[in-house]
């Protein structure tokens, strides 16, 4: 439970209010409900409290709200694509000034001492805690948050704009970079012919960075989805249409960003030998049985956890050079539960929003 401060805090432009609202999961399977909590968060030691102005809504939010991951066994409070300003700082944070527009991603503290962490594998670190998991997240209008894992933002972005980017972008980005570096054709030369499993709010973003690298872009959706097929043309992709249909040539890499098992085999199918099937997300229903044939020919398969603080900083510098198109659905924080359904029944192109 956050520490709370009855007080207003004076040194904050940010600050000075009676309490907040809060979005709580009390157990999988049940609405959000709106609390209202007196006083405001009080960041400890490494902390940074910030008024948060937008929240991205994600698809492991659904997991956790539909129980494909465990409730924490208390007041869980989601989002971890959050936008804000900071309002109050802990002891001992540097770096960070008040009214700073920073970002809070899915990783929200490690250990720093496990021989993961000190590797650069922080993304691995077997004490980490997640933002809107173990941690309280940004279905709120405050938060608390460890000044080591937030992010400055490129101000090309509006709120709303920048709060995909602190998940869908930053692990599309992380599923990207390890298709490339995995699949390419030539000892010297990264994959070319990428294909996207699942064009909403990752793809959507990614498939902007891999067309402006040089990259061939084919996007796979649910059959009948002509408003995602179409928006993957309109961003660059040479080929968009059904996922079980072949591409129009053997892929080097394919990067699954919808939680569906039995895109496995259909995507080893599309790779040509030497490629590799990335899958993104946090859970995935149960993967079939295949032949061995589909992955005969050093085809592979490998997933992506989490992510790290360098991923983020390339990230966003990225972000920062190529004009990304932010497709997204604005909603008020009150409407968190519509947004799910939303994204749940696959009546989005883009990514939701919660405007806090």
């Amino acid at each position: 439970m956050d520490a709370v401060d009855p007080t207003p805090d004076p040194a904050s432009p940010l600050g000075g209010e009676a309490g907040y609202t809060r979005l709580e999961l009390a157990a999988s399977g049940r609405p959000l409900q709106a609390v209202w909590r007196q006083g405001l968060p009080v960041p400890g030691p490494g902390q940074v409290r910030l008024a948060v102005s937008a929240c991205g809504v994600c698809r492991t939010d659904l997991h956790l709200i539909d129980g494909d991951l465990p409730h924490p066994g208390h007041a869980l409070v989601p989002g971890h694509e959050v936008v804000g300003r900071v309002a109050a700082r802990g002891p001992g944070v540097h770096g960070l000034v008040l009214g700073q527009r920073v970002g809070v991603p899915w990783l929200g503290w490690t250990c720093g001492r496990c021989a993961d962490c000190r590797a650069g594998r922080e993304n691995l670190c077997r004490d980490a805690r997640f933002t809107g998991w173990q941690l309280a997240g940004g279905y709120a209008q405050q938060m608390v948050a460890d000044a080591r894992y937030v992010f400055a933002l490129p101000e090309r972005y509006s709120d709303a704009q920048a709060a995909p980017l602190l998940c869908a972008g930053l692990i599309g980005y992380r599923a990207y970079a390890m298709a490339r570096q995995l699949a390419g054709p030539e000892p010297a030369r990264d994959a070319q012919r990428i294909g996207l499993y699942g064009f909403g709010a990752a793809a959507h973003l990614i498939a902007q960075v891999a067309v402006h690298q040089g990259c061939e872009v084919h996007a796979f959706t649910r059959a009948g989805d002509a408003p995602a097929q179409a928006l993957a043309r309109q961003l660059g992709a040479v080929w968009a249409g059904p996922s079980d249909a072949p591409p129009q040539a053997p892929l080097d890499a394919a990067l699954l960003f919808a939680p569906v098992g039995e895109l496995v085999p259909q995507a080893l199918r599309a790779v040509r030998p030497g490629g590799v099937v990335v899958c993104a997300g946090i859970h995935m229903s149960r993967i079939p049985a295949f032949d061995y044939a589909l992955l005969w020919g050093e085809r592979r398969i490998a997933s992506v956890a989490n992510l790290t603080r360098a991923d983020g900083e390339a990230f966003m510098a990225l972000a920062a050079q190529v004009p990304l198109q932010v497709h997204t659905t604005p909603y008020a924080l009150a409407d968190a539960n519509r947004a799910l359904d939303d994204l749940r029944a696959g009546r989005l192109a883009g990514a939701a929003v919660l405007m806090c």
